[in-house]
């Protein structure tokens, strides 16, 4: 009963959650569907920070969707085991490389007052489950070899069959714990999607293009010329 708790339940929740707060933030607060950059207060630790972690972490879910979409692509591609070993070093690296580049974008909001003060709880929340995520990849890709191989005759076919209503968990009951909770992660931030600034990345660029200005106030005295 626990495991249908956490492996049926859990995900389906995660994605109606998701998907209907989604488009009820959409539909009510559609400016807040934005990134809310703080680069004007501070940019050095940033540039540092962002954009190697969006690069090491596109990545990483891009093989992650690669493998789930077309298993049977993935499965030749691994098949030789040069290619599996230099997947497995590269997923490695990117691994290490998004922990660095997210803890160097924590180290910022800590340290740099001006963007801590406008760091919000949902942020917070955020960055801690992030921070958890990357650190259970990076653990299951340092103690649990050969992830590409395995994740394809696990985290997949259990995927899968959540995605046509028929749920087996066979394939993922059995796992390790760290490797377990690294997938329900993956669900969690699912589920709080919506409720951070993470949804800016389900919108389209060019949508900027029609969409009507948005009106940005300082408040701030004005100064006194006498």
């Amino acid at each position: 009963m626990f495991d249908l708790v956490l492996f049926v339940a859990f995900p389906y929740l995660a994605v109606v959650t998701a998907v209907w707060a989604g488009i009820y933030r959409y539909r009510n607060d559609r400016f807040s569907y934005s990134s809310q950059s703080s680069q004007f207060l501070e940019n050095r630790l940033l540039s540092w920070g962002s954009a190697p972690w969006h690069y090491a972490i596109l990545l990483i879910l891009g093989a992650h969707l690669f493998a789930l979409v077309i298993p049977g692509v993935w499965g030749s591609l691994i098949s030789d085991p040069v290619r599996l070993d230099i997947l497995e070093v590269t997923g490695l690296a990117l691994a290490a490389t998004a922990l660095f580049a997210l803890g160097l974008l924590v180290y910022r909001r800590l340290t740099t007052p001006r963007v801590r003060a406008v760091t919000s709880r949902a942020d917070w929340l955020l960055l801690v489950l992030l921070l958890a995520q990357v650190a259970l990849g990076l653990w299951v890709s340092l103690f649990f070899r050969w992830g590409g191989d395995w994740y394809l005759h696990t985290a997949v076919p259990w995927m899968t069959s959540l995605a046509k209503f028929q749920p087996e968990i066979a394939t993922v009951t059995t796992l390790p714990w760290v490797v377990k909770l690294h997938m329900l992660g993956g669900f969690l931030l699912i589920a709080v999607f919506p409720f951070t600034r993470l949804v800016h990345a389900v919108i389209v660029p060019v949508t900027y293009l029609w969409r009507p200005h948005q009106v940005v106030t300082w408040n701030k005295r004005p100064t006194r010329t006498d």
